[in-house]
Protein backbone atom coordinates (compact mmCIF):
# COMPACT_ATOMS: atom_id res chain seq x y z
CA UNK A 1 0.00 0.00 0.00
CA UNK A 2 1.33 3.23 -0.74
CA UNK A 3 2.21 5.26 2.13
CA UNK A 4 0.05 8.41 2.36
CA UNK A 5 1.36 11.66 3.91
CA UNK A 6 -1.81 12.85 6.32
CA UNK A 7 -0.56 16.26 7.03
CA UNK A 8 -0.46 16.72 3.05
CA UNK A 9 -3.70 15.43 2.56
CA UNK A 10 -4.87 17.65 5.25
CA UNK A 11 -2.68 21.17 3.58
CA UNK A 12 -1.23 21.77 7.33
CA UNK A 13 2.34 21.55 8.46
CA UNK A 14 3.45 18.31 10.71
CA UNK A 15 4.03 20.69 13.75
CA UNK A 16 0.48 21.95 13.64
CA UNK A 17 -1.37 21.86 16.17
CA UNK A 18 -4.57 20.37 16.81
CA UNK A 19 -7.03 23.44 16.69
CA UNK A 20 -5.45 24.06 13.36
CA UNK A 21 -5.55 20.27 12.11
CA UNK A 22 -9.07 20.40 12.92
CA UNK A 23 -10.10 23.44 10.98
CA UNK A 24 -8.12 22.24 8.03
CA UNK A 25 -10.34 18.78 8.04
CA UNK A 26 -14.13 20.76 8.40
CA UNK A 27 -12.59 23.01 5.70
CA UNK A 28 -12.08 20.18 3.28
CA UNK A 29 -14.50 18.08 4.56
CA UNK A 30 -17.15 20.50 3.89
CA UNK A 31 -15.45 20.43 0.23
CA UNK A 32 -15.83 17.15 -0.46
CA UNK A 33 -18.60 15.52 1.50
CA UNK A 34 -21.10 13.14 -0.18
CA UNK A 35 -24.00 14.97 0.95
CA UNK A 36 -23.21 18.34 -0.67
CA UNK A 37 -20.35 17.21 -3.56
CA UNK A 38 -21.62 14.82 -6.32
CA UNK A 39 -18.77 15.17 -8.27
CA UNK A 40 -16.73 11.98 -9.62
CA UNK A 41 -13.59 11.59 -6.83
CA UNK A 42 -15.50 13.87 -4.44
CA UNK A 43 -16.41 10.57 -2.30
CA UNK A 44 -12.65 9.18 -2.13
CA UNK A 45 -10.94 12.49 -1.43
CA UNK A 46 -13.54 12.91 1.37
CA UNK A 47 -12.45 9.45 2.53
CA UNK A 48 -8.86 10.12 3.00
CA UNK A 49 -9.27 13.78 4.82
CA UNK A 50 -11.18 12.12 7.33
CA UNK A 51 -8.77 9.32 7.37
CA UNK A 52 -6.12 11.85 7.66
CA UNK A 53 -7.97 13.74 10.60
CA UNK A 54 -9.12 10.22 12.61
CA UNK A 55 -5.31 9.67 13.25
CA UNK A 56 -3.75 12.99 13.62
CA UNK A 57 -6.71 14.20 16.00
CA UNK A 58 -5.85 11.54 18.64
CA UNK A 59 -2.46 12.12 20.48
CA UNK A 60 -1.03 8.36 20.50
CA UNK A 61 -2.24 7.39 16.81
CA UNK A 62 -0.20 10.57 15.53
CA UNK A 63 2.84 9.72 17.31
CA UNK A 64 2.74 6.29 16.03
CA UNK A 65 2.43 7.98 12.63
CA UNK A 66 4.81 10.36 12.70
CA UNK A 67 7.36 7.66 13.63
CA UNK A 68 6.25 5.72 10.41
CA UNK A 69 6.48 8.72 8.52
CA UNK A 70 10.39 9.96 9.64
CA UNK A 71 11.02 6.61 7.74
CA UNK A 72 9.55 7.89 4.71
CA UNK A 73 6.84 4.86 5.14
CA UNK A 74 8.95 1.76 4.66
CA UNK A 75 8.25 -1.26 5.85
CA UNK A 76 10.18 -2.25 9.34
CA UNK A 77 13.58 -2.94 9.10
CA UNK A 78 14.85 -3.35 12.50
CA UNK A 79 13.99 -0.01 14.07
CA UNK A 80 12.10 0.05 16.98
CA UNK A 81 8.65 -0.16 17.06
CA UNK A 82 5.93 2.28 17.69
CA UNK A 83 4.03 1.69 20.93
CA UNK A 84 1.17 0.16 20.03
CA UNK A 85 2.33 -1.87 17.29
CA UNK A 86 3.82 -4.84 17.30
CA UNK A 87 6.76 -6.82 15.33
CA UNK A 88 6.12 -7.73 11.69
CA UNK A 89 3.18 -4.98 11.75
CA UNK A 90 4.36 -2.90 8.77
CA UNK A 91 3.19 0.90 7.85
CA UNK A 92 0.85 -0.37 5.07
CA UNK A 93 -0.68 -2.58 8.01
CA UNK A 94 -1.16 0.83 10.30
CA UNK A 95 -2.50 2.42 7.26
CA UNK A 96 -4.92 -0.02 6.24
CA UNK A 97 -6.39 -0.34 9.47
CA UNK A 98 -7.53 3.30 8.78
CA UNK A 99 -8.53 2.98 5.24
CA UNK A 100 -10.47 -0.18 5.58
CA UNK A 101 -12.65 1.93 8.50
CA UNK A 102 -13.35 4.66 6.36
CA UNK A 103 -14.12 2.60 3.53
CA UNK A 104 -16.60 1.00 4.61
CA UNK A 105 -18.61 3.99 5.88
CA UNK A 106 -19.60 4.14 2.43
CA UNK A 107 -21.92 0.97 2.44
CA UNK A 108 -21.57 -1.61 0.36
CA UNK A 109 -19.19 0.25 -2.43
CA UNK A 110 -15.74 -1.38 -1.77
CA UNK A 111 -16.00 -1.25 2.00
CA UNK A 112 -14.14 -4.01 4.05
CA UNK A 113 -14.36 -4.85 8.02
CA UNK A 114 -11.99 -3.95 10.13
CA UNK A 115 -11.71 -7.62 10.65
CA UNK A 116 -11.59 -9.74 13.64
CA UNK A 117 -9.25 -10.56 16.98
CA UNK A 118 -8.51 -13.57 17.61
CA UNK A 119 -9.88 -16.23 15.51
CA UNK A 120 -7.12 -18.79 16.17
CA UNK A 121 -9.22 -19.60 18.95
CA UNK A 122 -11.77 -20.90 16.66
CA UNK A 123 -11.51 -24.72 16.68
CA UNK A 124 -13.77 -27.45 14.99
CA UNK A 125 -14.42 -29.03 18.37
CA UNK A 126 -16.19 -26.12 19.54
CA UNK A 127 -19.82 -25.92 19.67
CA UNK A 128 -21.53 -22.54 19.71
CA UNK A 129 -19.77 -19.89 16.70
CA UNK A 130 -17.38 -17.61 17.38
CA UNK A 131 -18.81 -13.84 17.95
CA UNK A 132 -17.29 -11.33 15.44
CA UNK A 133 -16.63 -7.60 16.48
CA UNK A 134 -16.42 -5.35 13.60
CA UNK A 135 -15.74 -1.27 13.85
CA UNK A 136 -18.97 0.48 12.15
CA UNK A 137 -18.27 4.11 10.75
CA UNK A 138 -21.29 6.11 10.92
CA UNK A 139 -22.02 9.39 9.75
CA UNK A 140 -24.89 11.39 11.63
CA UNK A 141 -27.28 12.17 8.91
CA UNK A 142 -27.36 7.90 9.25
CA UNK A 143 -28.05 8.39 12.63
CA UNK A 144 -31.37 10.06 11.81
CA UNK A 145 -32.47 8.31 8.78
CA UNK A 146 -34.26 5.12 8.28
CA UNK A 147 -31.68 4.28 5.77
CA UNK A 148 -29.95 0.44 6.36
CA UNK A 149 -26.23 0.67 5.37
CA UNK A 150 -24.98 -2.58 3.95
CA UNK A 151 -21.46 -3.68 5.85
CA UNK A 152 -19.20 -6.54 5.17
CA UNK A 153 -17.12 -8.26 7.11
CA UNK A 154 -15.41 -11.68 7.58
CA UNK A 155 -16.35 -14.92 9.83
CA UNK A 156 -13.93 -17.71 10.67
CA UNK A 157 -15.19 -20.95 9.24
CA UNK A 158 -14.36 -24.55 8.05
CA UNK A 159 -13.41 -25.01 3.80
CA UNK A 160 -12.66 -28.41 3.09
CA UNK A 161 -11.43 -28.49 6.42
CA UNK A 162 -9.29 -25.79 7.09
CA UNK A 163 -9.82 -23.10 9.17
CA UNK A 164 -11.01 -19.77 6.54
CA UNK A 165 -11.93 -16.35 6.37
CA UNK A 166 -15.51 -16.22 4.64
CA UNK A 167 -16.78 -12.79 3.61
CA UNK A 168 -20.57 -11.95 5.09
CA UNK A 169 -22.85 -8.92 3.25
CA UNK A 170 -25.48 -7.73 5.97
CA UNK A 171 -28.08 -4.81 5.81
CA UNK A 172 -28.33 -2.97 8.80
CA UNK A 173 -30.33 0.05 10.21
CA UNK A 174 -28.65 2.41 12.71
CA UNK A 175 -30.36 1.77 16.27
CA UNK A 176 -32.43 4.60 17.64
CA UNK A 177 -30.30 5.96 20.48
CA UNK A 178 -27.15 5.05 19.17
CA UNK A 179 -23.56 6.64 20.09
CA UNK A 180 -19.61 7.45 19.33
CA UNK A 181 -18.31 4.23 21.41
CA UNK A 182 -21.81 2.13 21.82
CA UNK A 183 -21.62 -1.33 21.11
CA UNK A 184 -24.71 -3.04 19.10
CA UNK A 185 -25.09 -7.06 18.99
CA UNK A 186 -26.91 -8.68 15.69
CA UNK A 187 -28.05 -12.17 17.50
CA UNK A 188 -26.45 -15.36 14.79
CA UNK A 189 -24.46 -13.25 12.53
CA UNK A 190 -21.52 -14.65 13.44
CA UNK A 191 -19.21 -17.63 12.85
CA UNK A 192 -21.38 -20.71 12.14
CA UNK A 193 -21.79 -22.96 14.76
CA UNK A 194 -20.80 -26.70 14.19
CA UNK A 195 -24.00 -29.27 14.34
CA UNK A 196 -27.06 -28.15 15.79
CA UNK A 197 -25.06 -25.25 17.83
CA UNK A 198 -26.29 -21.96 17.58
CA UNK A 199 -24.18 -19.09 15.37
CA UNK A 200 -22.13 -16.54 17.26
CA UNK A 201 -22.63 -13.07 17.63
CA UNK A 202 -21.82 -9.82 15.76
CA UNK A 203 -21.07 -6.57 17.44
CA UNK A 204 -20.98 -3.57 16.11
CA UNK A 205 -18.36 -0.59 17.62
CA UNK A 206 -20.18 2.20 16.15
CA UNK A 207 -17.37 5.17 15.72
CA UNK A 208 -19.19 8.49 14.69
CA UNK A 209 -17.27 9.97 11.81
CA UNK A 210 -15.98 13.83 12.45
CA UNK A 211 -18.56 16.17 10.60
CA UNK A 212 -17.66 19.38 8.75
CA UNK A 213 -19.72 21.12 11.06
CA UNK A 214 -21.37 19.94 13.93
CA UNK A 215 -19.25 18.29 17.18
CA UNK A 216 -20.66 15.50 19.52
CA UNK A 217 -21.21 15.23 23.10
CA UNK A 218 -23.06 12.43 23.62
CA UNK A 219 -27.03 12.95 22.00
CA UNK A 220 -25.91 16.35 21.97
CA UNK A 221 -24.87 18.43 19.33
CA UNK A 222 -22.32 21.96 19.06
CA UNK A 223 -22.23 24.30 16.33
CA UNK A 224 -19.89 27.56 16.44
CA UNK A 225 -21.91 30.36 14.50
CA UNK A 226 -19.82 33.17 13.04
CA UNK A 227 -21.21 36.50 14.08
CA UNK A 228 -20.29 40.20 12.79
CA UNK A 229 -19.55 42.46 15.82
CA UNK A 230 -22.66 44.54 14.95
CA UNK A 231 -25.06 41.52 15.13
CA UNK A 232 -23.62 41.02 18.36
CA UNK A 233 -24.17 43.66 19.35
CA UNK A 234 -27.50 44.40 17.62
CA UNK A 235 -28.96 41.17 17.55
CA UNK A 236 -29.42 39.60 14.56
CA UNK A 237 -31.75 36.93 12.73
CA UNK A 238 -29.08 33.83 11.16
CA UNK A 239 -30.04 30.98 9.30
CA UNK A 240 -28.49 28.02 11.30
CA UNK A 241 -27.95 24.27 9.80
CA UNK A 242 -28.97 21.43 11.24
CA UNK A 243 -29.37 17.72 10.67
CA UNK A 244 -32.62 18.02 9.58
CA UNK A 245 -32.70 21.80 7.50
CA UNK A 246 -32.09 25.48 8.23
CA UNK A 247 -33.61 26.94 11.13
CA UNK A 248 -34.13 30.57 11.89
CA UNK A 249 -31.93 31.78 14.93
CA UNK A 250 -32.42 34.61 17.08
CA UNK A 251 -28.77 36.11 18.13
CA UNK A 252 -29.40 38.16 21.59
CA UNK A 253 -28.25 41.83 21.45
CA UNK A 254 -24.85 42.46 23.04
CA UNK A 255 -24.32 38.70 22.96
CA UNK A 256 -20.58 37.72 23.88
CA UNK A 257 -18.19 35.65 22.06
CA UNK A 258 -18.39 31.83 23.44
CA UNK A 259 -21.72 32.45 25.18
CA UNK A 260 -24.04 29.40 24.00
CA UNK A 261 -28.04 29.13 23.03
CA UNK A 262 -29.40 25.53 23.81
CA UNK A 263 -32.01 24.53 20.95
CA UNK A 264 -34.04 21.73 22.44
CA UNK A 265 -34.85 18.52 20.20
CA UNK A 266 -32.32 19.49 17.42
CA UNK A 267 -29.26 16.72 18.52
CA UNK A 268 -29.37 13.23 18.24
CA UNK A 269 -32.04 10.65 18.70
CA UNK A 270 -31.74 8.87 22.00
CA UNK A 271 -34.19 5.84 23.28
CA UNK A 272 -36.52 8.28 24.94
CA UNK A 273 -36.73 11.65 23.60
CA UNK A 274 -33.78 13.57 21.36
CA UNK A 275 -30.76 15.83 22.55
CA UNK A 276 -30.28 19.18 22.03
CA UNK A 277 -28.35 21.67 19.82
CA UNK A 278 -26.22 24.00 21.41
CA UNK A 279 -25.17 26.96 19.91
CA UNK A 280 -21.53 28.73 20.27
CA UNK A 281 -21.32 32.13 19.50
CA UNK A 282 -17.83 33.28 18.24
CA UNK A 283 -17.38 37.19 16.98
CA UNK A 284 -15.28 37.54 14.15
CA UNK A 285 -13.76 41.03 12.83
CA UNK A 286 -13.77 41.23 8.71
CA UNK A 287 -10.41 41.02 7.34
CA UNK A 288 -10.15 43.90 5.47
CA UNK A 289 -12.00 47.31 6.14
CA UNK A 290 -12.45 50.26 3.41
CA UNK A 291 -11.58 54.38 4.76
CA UNK A 292 -15.31 54.76 5.49
CA UNK A 293 -15.63 51.52 7.99
CA UNK A 294 -12.47 52.74 9.78
CA UNK A 295 -14.05 56.07 10.37
CA UNK A 296 -17.01 54.47 11.31
CA UNK A 297 -14.92 52.11 13.59
CA UNK A 298 -13.22 55.15 15.19
CA UNK A 299 -16.39 57.20 15.78
CA UNK A 300 -18.00 54.07 17.66
CA UNK A 301 -14.31 54.11 19.45
CA UNK A 302 -14.48 57.85 20.36
CA UNK A 303 -18.41 57.70 21.76
CA UNK A 304 -17.73 54.40 23.68
CA UNK A 305 -17.34 54.47 27.52
CA UNK A 306 -16.13 50.56 26.94
CA UNK A 307 -12.93 48.94 28.50
CA UNK A 308 -13.06 45.26 27.85
CA UNK A 309 -10.30 45.21 29.83
CA UNK A 310 -11.60 46.58 33.52
CA UNK A 311 -11.00 43.08 35.00
CA UNK A 312 -7.07 44.32 35.25
CA UNK A 313 -7.15 47.21 36.65
CA UNK A 314 -8.88 45.91 40.01
CA UNK A 315 -5.91 46.53 43.03
CA UNK A 316 -4.20 43.29 44.49
CA UNK A 317 -5.58 41.60 47.13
Amino acid sequence: MEFKDYYKLLGVEPDADGKTIKAAYRKLARKYHPDVNPEAGAEDKFKEVAEAYEVLKNAERRAEYDELRRYGGQRDQGFEQPRGRQRGQSSADFEGDFADFFSSAFGNRGNRSSGFQGYSDFQQSAARGQDVEVEMPVFLEDIISDVQKTIEYRIPAYVNGQVTEVKKSLKVKIPKGVSDGGRVRLKGQGAPGQGDAPNGDLYLHIRIVPHPIFDVEGHNLLITVPIAPWEAALGAKVKLPTLTGKISLSVPPNSQSGQKLRIKGKGLPMKNGTGDLYVIFKIVIPEHTNEESKALWQSLSDISAFDPRTEWEKPNV
